[in-house]
């Protein structure tokens, strides 16, 4: 089995596309739909970044022509503007494929007619109220219409630039220290710069996951390993005993992380 059958398919971040799940940007969110409603689509994994420059946005969408945005057309610029930009985006060939969906935190009729039968948007019109769990189930909705989650079950981070993403593994009576390679709710892979020769399905009880600043204990089990040039590449799946407070700071971390790097393309 490869890993991303191993993950269910794979999303690592500003690089993957297509079929491996789509990205869910929310342009000038409001206030509410940042702090709580994002934060909630991250743990049901789907791909999700704020983003409040329309300018930038355009460009990165060019990059990511398969991508999924929410514009807030109450928030941030006039209704003249963000209608100018919504059917830029919708009649750009480098962009048309880009599906849209316009959020609003004030009752029109004139705009949801607008917006749904004469722009035609792809992902409808949604008023925002304070509910959070019937945004959330609409907005399920609307982004398993348009297929989202492409082929993956979760989300993954590469962690390959990051120097603060360790593991510990007890091994003889001591810890090994090795370095996260990526990482989803699923498991992780890692390297050891001495290969502690772990064997295949041997369990671990106490690992220990450093994620930046925090420090995570789970238990898992050794699901194999590859080779990826002169390192031993080991991938380890967590078992059903790890705790639900894990997986969502795990998500979290996740989310955290692929909004800090697109947060550094889009400048």
């Amino acid at each position: 089995m490869a890993d991303a059958d191993l993950y269910g398919s794979s999303s690592t971040g500003p690089l993957s596309q297509g079929s491996l799940g789509r990205k869910v940007f929310f342009l000038h969110p409001q206030a509410f739909v940042q702090n709580q409603v994002v934060a909630e689509l991250a743990q049901e994994e789907f791909e999700v970044y704020v983003v409040k420059d329309e300018v930038k946005l355009r460009q990165i969408l060019r990059k990511y022509p398969d991508s999924i945005v929410f514009a807030s057309i109450n928030e941030a610029l006039k209704e003249n503007v963000w209608e100018e930009w919504i059917r830029g985006i919708m009649s750009n060939p480098e962009t048309k494929g880009v599906s849209i969906g316009v959020l609003a935190s004030v009752a029109s009729d004139e705009l949801k007619q607008k917006y749904t039968e004469e722009i035609k948007v792809h992902c409808g019109y949604t008023q925002v109220k304070s509910d959070l769990q019937v945004i959330l189930k609409t907005l399920n909705a609307i982004l398993n219409s348009v297929n989202a989650k492409g082929r993956r079950k979760f989300l993954r981070a590469l962690m390959e630039k990051e120097t603060n993403t360790t593991v510990n593994i007890p091994v003889g009576g001591s810890y090994v220290n090795g370095i996260i390679k990526d990482i989803s709710v699923v498991g992780f892979s890692c390297t050891f710069p001495d290969d502690p020769e772990l064997t295949k399905n041997a369990l671990f009880p106490d690992i220990q996951i450093r994620l930046q600043t925090q420090l995570l204990k789970v238990e898992g089990i050794v699901f194999g390993s590859r080779m990826d040039g002169q390192e031993k590449v080991y991938v380890v799946i967590f078992t059903q005993r790890v705790d639900p407070s894990m997986k969502s700071r795990i998500r979290k971390y996740i989310q955290t992380t692929l909004q800090s790097r697109m947060d550094n393309e889009i400048k």
